[in-house]
This record gives C-alpha cells, structure tokens and sequence, in this order.
C-alpha cells in the first residue's frame, strides 16, 4: 500500500507533522511511526486533510485500548520526600490565572448520577470527615514539564465503595466548575493513588490547583486530573473530556 500524495502535499504534510507533534498524539504517533507507517497502519489514502484527520485519530483510539490493556491497576507510581517537592508547584489550565474559578467551600455540594446507589450530594465537611492519606507524587504534564507536589484527601475507591458505585462499569466522569470535563476508565478510579484531593502541602486546597475538590492521579497526565470537580457520574457510555474531544488522547497515562 503506498501513501498518495496529493498537488499541495507539501502542505499537507507539514499540517501533518504539526498535528503529530500536539501532546494528544506525541505519546505514541511521533514516536513511532512515520506518515507511510501511519497509512499502513490505518489503511488510509493520506490525500486529504479529512483522512489525516482520521488516520490519526485512528491511531489514537488504538493507542488508548493498548494502553488500557498494558495498565496494571496494582503498580504505583513513584514517591518522593518532603525535599523534593516543587516549590512553587506551577499553575496550569486551559485558562490564565488570573481567571481562576473561586468556588464557596460552604454552598459547594458534590452531585452525583448514573449507576451510583446513593447518590445524595455531599458536602465538603463530609468528606473532610472521610479517612484521609497523603502523597507526593509527579505531575507530569504533555507541554513537556513536570512538578512534584504533595496532595492530601479520600481515596477514591474508598469513596466509590461508600456510595455504591457498580465497580463494573466502564467509566467515570468528571464535570467542573471551570467548565472543564473528563473521563477516565474504573481501573484507575479504582487505583489506591486516586485521591479525591482536599488539601495541598498540608493546607487547605488553593484555589489555583482546584479548590474544594480535585482528582489527583499520579499514573494519568496532568489533563486527566480535573480541578474544582462539582459532579460525578459513572456509566457504561464513552463521554468523552474537554481536551479527549478536540484529539487528546483518551487513556491518557503517564
């Protein structure tokens, strides 16, 4: 099979690479396969920026099952020493600091749905009531940065299980305050690093990492990790995420 190349190739194919190079498709694409690798791979014609699009987003999905497959629920990430931690831990949104969301801890209410059993909203001060573990873990973001912070709060499978979340279920959402959305599949919801995150560094959670809630997963990359989590939902139907709709990859691991 050969790759067509059509009157603008040029072009094309420089829109290509750039697409490549995004953090949604550098993890796996630009490290391993060339644009005829990738029309061999996905049986794409590249003669259009409509089948590039589709080849690469081709590619994506398959590198989000492999992942899935190779994930080992049990494995943790790696811990660092109080010394070690990134001081300041960086800010990062899809928005400017100074845009920050500042939410009311006291009107805050967690709202729950889909197959969760109890799903009556929860408070911030019932979850500060929850057992609670610290971490200090890696952020690693796909701008090519990483920061060690330590966060403190309710492990989530513990929080799953209190509510009566089916454990069997595919997915679990995530909807902010900020706008921002995500999902991520129950085997990482379900990891003992997954932390409903109330604290930073033995405080309160600030505002700029996610003030009242955050979920904090050291094995996802930084954009799987939604700040100012106002909703959560678990269901057996694909929903997507903010950065996963516009090409991110969906798995996202670290």
């Amino acid at each position: 099979m050969s790759i067509i190349i059509p009157p603008d190739g040029a072009a094309m194919l420089k829109d290509a690479i750039a697409k490549v190079a995004q953090p949604s498709r550098r993890a796996f694409l630009q490290r391993s396969l060339t644009l005829g690798g990738l029309s061999l791979l996905t049986g794409c014609s590249l003669d259009s920026q409509e089948s590039v699009e589709q080849a690469l987003m081709s590619v994506s999905r398959f590198n989000d099952r492999a992942q899935g497959l190779l994930f080992d629920p049990n494995r943790l990430a790696p811990t660092y020493p109080d010394s070690m931690i990134t001081r300041p831990f960086p800010f990062n949104a899809y928005y400017e600091e100074d845009e920050v969301r500042h939410v009311d801890g006291e009107a805050w209410r967690l709202e729950l749905s889909g197959l969760i059993a109890d799903r009556k909203p929860w408070t911030l001060r019932q979850l500060q009531a929850m057992p609670q573990q610290s971490q200090i873990t890696r952020h690693i973001c796909v701008e090519g940065w990483s920061a060690i912070g330590k966060w403190g709060g309710v492990p989530f499978s513990v929080f799953l299980r209190r509510i009566g979340a089916d454990l069997s279920a595919k997915y679990v959402g995530f909807k902010c305050a900020d706008d921002y959305f995500t999902s991520i599949d129950m085997a990482t919801a379900l990891h003992p690093q997954t932390l409903m995150a109330l604290t930073y560094d033995g405080q309160p959670l600030p505002p700029r990492y996610g003030f009242p809630m955050k979920l904090r997963m050291p094995t996802k990359l930084g954009y799987k990790n939604p700040k100012h989590v106002q909703a959560i939902f678990v269901t057996n139907t694909y929903s997507g995420g903010y950065w996963e709709d516009q090409g991110y990859n969906w798995f996202g691991g670290s």
